[in-house]
């Protein structure tokens, strides 16, 4: 919409100017002709030809962003019929100034000998041919080439504005993929261990186990609700979320367990040396195993790994194939609610933190997801 606007502005102040440059040639050519003062370089037409060619010429300044042949020709028989060289100086400056003309100095050095001709012969200048071509050359070369300047400039100008909107726009899209991630991160994991556990409340058949399933389903709402608070405070103050580092990563394997995954952790990173976005990944990618593999391999053995090694956080969630258990169905509906967006956001904000994502199937039937990061990365926000 506010390009839009811009453009009716611009067309609005375009024609404004054309239309006062129109009637400045007629303010030029018509009164001089009508109390006498105008004359040809031969001859001596009639009043009405002079007014004709005057208002000519004026129309000519309308169509000059489109076609600069009109007011080229026009102005110069202006200048000819009735000696009035304004409109040579505007012609000369627009057609330069509105299109990239190859012939432009030819051109110019016409118009600009029908003006030294025009003011030569002029009753009420001087009659010296030497001051009559510097005139020319100031008044009408000089605004012809000042013109081809100014529409290199418009050129750069434009090329800058379209490369601004390219960023604008590359930078919104980012944006979008940046909140999309954290929103599937957030929701979606969330969710999913919410929809297992109340799956398990359903087939269980101990009544005894159901308030600790439904503490579990609330554990994990209160903390999708808490991390999807911290990302609207981002939005809302531009600030940016903590970091989760080891003990989050932990506390994420606890919860899967809780859940009935069995899951082997080993952990040996240091809670110093790592920048924000290298950890928010690392906690992102064992998030994203631990919920595929409750949503595609229940009852399968889990490893996950984040190590150092060779001065890179290497972060790994391998699994078994799943041996299915007494919640498989709910497993399979959580698995078909999903966006399928998991692996391409977790490969792209490994891509952002400089390291690099590996996922696919293993010898055993089972699944990895790895990933090789740097310790830190030149990074202003989580994301």
């Amino acid at each position: 919409m506010r390009d839009e606007h811009g453009e009716s502005v611009k067309r609005y102040r375009s024609l404004l100017v054309d239309l006062l440059l129109a009637a400045a040639v007629l303010a030029f050519t018509i009164p001089t002709t009508a109390i006498g003062h105008s004359y040809a370089l031969w001859g001596d037409p009639p009043d009405w030809l002079s007014h004709l060619v005057g208002a000519i010429t004026a129309a000519t300044m309308l169509v000059r962003r489109r076609t600069p042949w009109p007011m080229i020709i026009a102005s110069a028989v202006c200048a000819c019929v009735t000696a009035q060289t304004v409109p040579l100086i505007l012609a000369a400056f627009s057609m330069t100034s509105e299109h990239r003309m190859r012939s432009w100095k030819i051109v110019a050095l016409v118009l600009t000998a029908v003006y030294a001709v025009a003011d030569y012969v002029d009753p009420y200048t001087d009659e010296t041919l030497y001051l009559s071509v510097v005139r020319a050359l100031t008044l009408v070369y000089l605004p012809a080439l000042v013109g081809t300047w100014v529409c290199k400039y418009r050129g750069l100008v434009g090329e800058l504005r379209a490369g601004v909107r390219e960023r604008e726009e590359f930078a919104a899209s980012e944006e979008r993929r940046r909140l999309a991630r954290e929103l599937h991160d957030t929701v979606t994991h969330a969710v999913t261990g919410m929809v297992l556990n109340a799956g398990i409340i359903r087939d269980v058949e101990d009544p005894a186990e159901i308030p600790e399933l439904a503490a579990g389903i609330e554990d994990k709402g209160v903390q999708a609700l808490a991390e999807l608070r911290q990302l609207l405070t981002v939005l809302r103050r531009d600030e940016v979320p903590a970091a989760r580092g080891a003990d989050a990563i932990a506390r994420l394997v606890r919860d899967a367990e809780a859940a009935g995954l069995r899951v082997d952790l080993h952990l040996d990173l240091p809670e110093d040396g790592l920048s924000p976005r290298v950890k928010h990944a690392c906690y992102r990618l064992v998030q994203e195993g631990l919920s595929n593999v409750r949503k595609h391999a229940p009852g399968a053995l889990v490893q996950v790994s984040c190590v150092l090694d060779g001065g890179q956080v290497c972060v790994r969630v391998d699994n078994t194939a799943g041996e299915g258990y007494h919640t498989h169905t709910m497993a399979r509906r959580a698995a078909s609610a999903g966006g399928g967006y998991g692996l391409d956001g977790l490969r792209e904000r490994v891509t952002l933190a400089g390291g690099r994502l590996t996922a696919g199937p293993t010898p055993d039937g089972g699944f990895a997801i790895a990933a090789r990061l740097p310790l830190s990365a030149d990074d202003r926000s989580v994301e």
